[in-house]
C-alpha cells in the first residue's frame, strides 16, 4: 500500500536537493559557529550567508532576523518580548489563532496582568475590522495586534493591507503568525509594514526544528534563554548551521519554483473540490477554503455531511493521512478550537477533515483518495 500524504499544513517532505546540502554540511562545516578557529568562521561565516539570503526574500535587513527553533519559539520570543521589553500592557488577538499564540497570550495575561482582548470573527472565520478598530480605539494603553497571514486549519488569508492601516492609525504594534505564507506566498515587508513575523523551515520542504522571528529594526530584544551571546544577544544556543543552510535552501527552492508550484497545487485543489462536489451536494467546506482567492492554496478544510468518529482513522488504515477538525474525532482529544469557534453546534458535530497539498501531491493520489471517501460516506 503505497502511502498517501495530504496533511502538508501539519508539515512537509523535505526537499532532496535540501537533505543532499545538509548532509554535506554537517560532515564539512561541523564548526561551532561562536568558535574563533578557522573551522568555526567558517561555520560562522554560512550562517550569516543564510541570514542575508533570508532577509533578501523579504526586503528587509539580515539584522533584522533571529534563528530559532522554528515557530512556536519565535511567536513566544515576540510575545514575551513585546511584553517584557516593549512595554505593550494588552494584546488583541482572535480565538481561531494557532496555540502557539493563544496559550502564550493567556501566559503573559495570568503572569504579567496584560489586557487581552479578543476581535470578533464571523461564521467564515474573517476577523471583524470594525470590531478591531472599535478595540483600538476604546484604550490609551501600549497595545500589540496578533492575527495569523493564514490560518492553518482553514486556510483563511488575513486582509493584511487593512489590518496594517489600522495597527498605523492606532499606534498599535502588529505581529502576524506566518508559518503558513512563507516558502508559499511573496511577502515583501517593505510594502506590508509588519512588524513581527515567524517561519518554521518544515512548512516549506525544510528541515524540523529551525525557524526565525522577524524583529522589525528598532526593537531591542531581550532573550528568553540565557547562557551565551548568540543570535546577537537574542537568543542563547549554539546555532543549529546545518538546518540554517537547509532552511535557507529550502526557501530559496521554494521561491524560485513559486509560480509553477502554485499553479501546480491550485490546480490539484481545483480538481478536488469539483470531485467532492460530485460525490454529494452537502458536503460543505470550512471557512473560505473553497474560495482560491481568500484562502491558501495548499488547504481545504471539508465539512462531510456525517458524524463518524473513525472517520480519518479509516483514512489512515488505507494509507492517506489527513488532519482532522471536529470534535471527538481520532487523533483528537479536544477537537478544532478554530472550528468550535466558528461553526454552530451541529455543524461542528460533524465530521471535518483538513486536506493539505503540496508541489508532490500527485493527481493520482487525489483520485485513490476521493475512492476511499465515497467508500466512507
Amino acid at each position: 500500500m503505497n502511502a498517501i500524504y495530504l496533511d502538508n499544513a501539519a508539515t512537509t517532505k523535505i526537499d532532496k536537493e535540501v537533505l543532499e546540502l545538509m548532509h554535506v554540511t554537517m560532515q564539512e562545516n561541523f564548526g561551532n559557529p561562536s568558535s574563533t578557529h578557522q573551522i568555526g568562521r567558517k561555520a560562522k561565516s554560512a550562517v550569516e550567508t543564510a541570514r542575508k539570503n533570508i532577509a533578501k526574500h523579504f526586503n528587509i535587513s539580515a539584522s533584522e532576523i533571529v534563528f530559532t527553533a522554528g515557530g512556536t519559539e519565535a511567536d513566544n520570543l515576540i510575545l514575551n518580548n513585546a511584553v517584557l521589553n516593549l512595554g505593550v500592557q494588552r494584546i488583541v488577538t482572535s480565538k481561531i489563532e494557532h496555540h502557539a499564540v493563544l496559550h502564550t497570550c493567556e501566559f503573559l495575561k495570568t503572569t504579567y496582568n496584560i489586557t487581552l482582548d479578543f476581535v470578533n470573527v464571523d461564521a467564515f472565520g474573517n476577523i471583524d475590522l470594525l470590531h478591531l478598530e472599535d478595540l483600538l480605539s476604546d484604550s490609551v494603553d501600549k497595545t500589540l495586534v496578533s492575527l495569523m497571514q493564514i490560518n492553518n486549519e482553514i486556510g483563511n488569508i488575513l486582509e493584511v493591507d487593512e489590518i496594517c492601516n489600522i495597527c498605523k492609525k492606532h499606534d498599535a504594534l502588529f505581529h502576524s503568525d506566518t508559518v503558513q505564507v512563507i516558502g508559499h506566498y511573496p511577502l515583501d515587508l517593505k510594502k506590508n509594514p509588519i512588524d513581527f513575523i515567524v517561519a518554521s523551515a518544515h512548512k516549506f520542504h525544510g528541515p524540523k526544528g529551525v525557524g526565525f522571528a522577524y524583529f522589525k529594526k528598532g526593537f531591542g530584544i531581550l532573550p528568553m534563554l540565557h547562557g551565551g551571546d548568540q543570535e546577537r544577544g537574542a537568543r542563547s544556543s549554539t546555532e543549529n548551521v546545518h538546518s540554517i543552510l537547509g532552511m535557507e535552501k529550502a526557501l530559496s527552492i521554494a521561491m524560485t519554483n513559486l509560480d509553477k508550484d502554485v499553479n501546480y497545487i491550485e490546480c490539484l485543489k481545483i480538481y478536488f473540490i469539483s470531485a467532492l462536489k460530485n460525490i454529494s451536494e452537502d458536503i460543505a467546506f470550512n471557512g473560505h477554503s473553497l474560495n482560491l482567492h481568500k484562502s491558501s492554496y495548499t488547504i481545504l478544510n471539508v465539512r462531510f455531511p456525517i458524524q463518524n468518529d473513525l472517520f480519518i482513522f479509516s483514512l489512515d488504515l488505507a494509507g492517506i493521512s489527513v488532519s482532522g477538525g471536529s470534535a471527538c474525532q481520532s487523533g483528537s482529544n479536544k477537537g478544532s478550537h478554530v472550528l468550535a469557534e466558528i461553526l454552530k453546534d451541529d455543524e461542528a458535530a460533524k465530521t471535518s477533515v483538513r486536506f493539505s497539498f503540496s508541489k508532490f501531491t500527485t493527481k493520482d493520489e487525489i483520485d485513490t483518495t476521493i475512492i476511499k471517501i465515497k467508500e466512507l460516506l
